[in-house]
């Protein structure tokens, strides 16, 4: 994928962040993750039904590469089973760690595989992922 268009993925996901709500939901798993270092401070709220991840909605504020991280991070779990939700987490980590991983799932997901470039954007590019593992790893 090339600069140019990693830029206009992470743009769009930043100003039209994917299933981003004002209002605390009911019905929904909710788990915070926040980085100490800076303003970025999120609430996902997942909903699993049959071990199937039927909705994720994210509230808050953070940085454009946390907002579009989480953005594409909802766009590419949704549907997923919590196992494969799992295994797309970790997935992920992978490639931001710059371990062996597999890109087949990844879509929009591909603009963060520099990342590990810039290390203060690390964690930022993980936030969600970090805070989602979590409540995975509690229901599977």
């Amino acid at each position: 994928m090339d600069d140019n268009t990693k830029r206009e993925i992470l743009f769009d996901n930043y100003t039209n962040p994917y299933n981003k709500i004002d209002e605390e939901l009911d019905g929904y798993l909710k788990v915070n993750s926040n980085n100490e270092s800076c303003i970025d401070n999120i609430d996902i709220y997942l909903l699993i039904e049959d071990k199937t991840i039927k909705d994720i909605k994210f509230k808050g504020e953070a940085c454009a590469i946390s907002t579009a991280s989480t953005s594409i991070m909802i766009k590419n779990m949704i549907g997923m089973s919590v196992e494969d939700g799992i295994k797309y987490v970790n997935n992920f980590i992978n490639m931001i760690n710059e371990e062996p991983y597999d890109d087949t799932n990844f879509d929009e997901a591909l603009v963060f595989d520099e990342t590990y470039k810039q290390a203060s954007r690390k964690t930022c590019a993980t936030l969600p992922y970090r805070g989602i593992i979590k409540l995975l790893e509690d229901n599977k």
